[in-house]
């Protein structure tokens, strides 16, 4: 994947380049030498926000009923005194 940096300026004279270049990879486009965007092909931005799941989904866990879990038991001592010696 190549990845191209272009100026706003550059963008602005040459779109057909940067789309071009989107294809073989992301284009940063800059504003005043810092990344202000980025120019992706609408595949490769289908790629990446399908796959990110929202915190609610990693928190529902629905796969949670397939783990075994026992924990130990406190019975009846729920405390213990420090052993400070």
């Amino acid at each position: 994947m190549a990845i191209t940096t272009l100026s706003s300026r550059e963008f602005n004279q040459d779109t057909s380049r940067a789309k071009k270049a989107a294809r073989k990879g992301p284009v940063f486009i800059t504003d005043r030498g810092r990344p202000a965007h980025v120019l992706l092909t609408i595949a490769e931005y289908q790629k990446i926000t399908n796959k990110q799941e929202s915190i609610l989904d990693l928190l529902a866990m629905p796969e949670a009923d397939a783990i075994d879990f026992d924990p130990p038991r406190l019975g009846d001592e729920l405390f213990r005194a420090a052993d400070l010696s």
